[in-house]
């Protein structure tokens, strides 16, 4: 049995907006993340995690920042080609984590909402797909509001 584990890591500071979108879920909020792409956080942390398993980079080399064809892109799309590249390794998702980091928007009330998101992207069950939050106790850039953080770990077996 051949089992990877990778880890990942994301920032996005606030800016200009009136929504923020994490692990696939449009939450209102008086502030929007700034990014190249649509900024989501936690499906970037996601994404990297999956690349790491699979010893393939980040998603950085996969889609640069540079490239002007990934300006306002929705992250379903880096996510779908982590999976995708893992599937063609012959991988599939064990399970995943995702950890939010941020005073607000609360995540808790959209939980399960985002792991649905997730696992719709990654054709996977609910069962495998975790995501949570914590404060840093209003210390640091995420306590301070000024953006969001998010860790994620995936897990992949080759069947």
């Amino acid at each position: 049995m051949d089992i990877r584990l990778g880890n990942g890591y994301d920032v996005h500071r606030f800016g200009d907006g009136d929504h923020v979108w994490l692990c696939g879920v449009k939450l209102p909020h008086g502030r929007g993340l700034q990014g190249h792409s649509d900024a989501d956080v936690g499906m970037h942390a996601l994404t990297d995690a999956i690349y790491g398993a699979l010893a393939r980079g980040d998603i950085g080399q996969h889609f640069p920042p540079s490239d002007p064809q990934w300006k306002g892109a929705e992250s379903h799309i880096f996510l779908r080609h982590a999976i995708g590249l893992a599937r063609g390794m012959g991988y599939e998702m064990m399970n995943c984590d995702v950890t939010l980091v941020c005073e607000r928007p609360k995540v808790g009330p959209h939980a399960l909402a985002m792991r649905s998101a997730l696992c719709q992207i990654m054709e996977v069950d609910v069962d495998r797909v975790s995501v949570k939050a914590t404060t840093s106790e209003r210390l640091g850039f995420t306590g301070r509001e000024e953006g969001i953080a998010a860790l994620a770990t995936a897990a992949l077996i080759k069947g």
